[in-house]
């Protein structure tokens, strides 16, 4: 029954996925913001099919870290599709770090290009890093929620992490303190598999790294406080 439901979740976000991606082309010659409601809708409709078709819940803790007002730089750790999904609920206007890959995927690519998402080109050096600053600054002055996932993809549980320094990048050229996000997601949603496993799906926010540390240091804090805090929820 497991497995059947889970099947039939797949199918029905596809769908839905598809059909929001065909809806906001008319939106295409519109202002950006109109294409990014669209994506709090995704967000939405997702996290709510989860809940309806695999029994997974979603929780979110620890948003009294997160600044009241403006933009902030925000490094999650990243086990399934759905911590790039259920984000739009809970953060006012979100800003995700992609890889290049992803723009070509027909209308899906678009349409992030046209939501301002920051996009890096992973192979292309110093240039592509110093794209990603410049973007990610423009969406900070516009009060923004920056997110992006150090390890630059979806991990397994229990993988030994590997952290980029792309993070640090922005965490040095923003001058800001960086949120962090921690989740079990992978514990229900795991990577590259169709079985959802029911259960509550956490979002667990930690006090920020205050801005101005080296870049070693900044590494070490942030990947032993995600680690711990997303084991933590895993039961690890």
């Amino acid at each position: 029954m497991m497995m059947l439901r889970s099947v039939l979740f797949i199918v029905l976000f596809n769908i839905m996925s598809a059909l929001f991606c065909a809806l906001i082309i008319p939106m295409f010659a519109c202002p950006s913001a109109w294409c990014r409601y669209a994506f709090k809708g995704w967000g939405m409709i997702g996290t709510y099919l989860a809940r309806l078709i695999c029994g997974i819940k979603t929780e979110v803790r620890g948003l009294e870290h997160l600044p009241k007002e403006g933009g902030c730089l925000i490094a999650g750790k990243h086990l399934s599709m759905f911590d790039t999904n259920a984000p739009f609920l809970f953060l006012p206007d979100v800003a995700f770090v992609m890889k290049r890959e992803l723009v070509f995927v027909p209308l899906f690519g678009w349409w992030c290009l046209k939501g301002q998402m920051i996009v890096v080109d992973r192979d292309g050096g110093s240039a592509s890093l110093k794209k990603m600053a410049a973007d990610a600054r423009e969406r900070l002055a516009d009060n923004r929620q920056i997110v992006i996932f150090p390890e630059g993809t979806r991990a397994k549980i229990g993988q030994v992490p590997e952290y980029k320094p792309g993070v640090a990048l922005l965490y040095r050229e923003l001058g800001v303190p960086c949120c962090l996000m921690a989740t079990n997601s992978g514990a229900h949603w795991k990577n590259k598999s169709v079985l959802k496993k029911p259960g509550t799906i956490v979002f667990e926010f930690l006090p920020p790294i205050p801005p101005g540390l080296k870049s070693r240091d900044f590494m070490a804090t942030m990947e032993n406080r995600l680690e711990t805090a997303s084991n933590r929820l895993m039961g690890l």
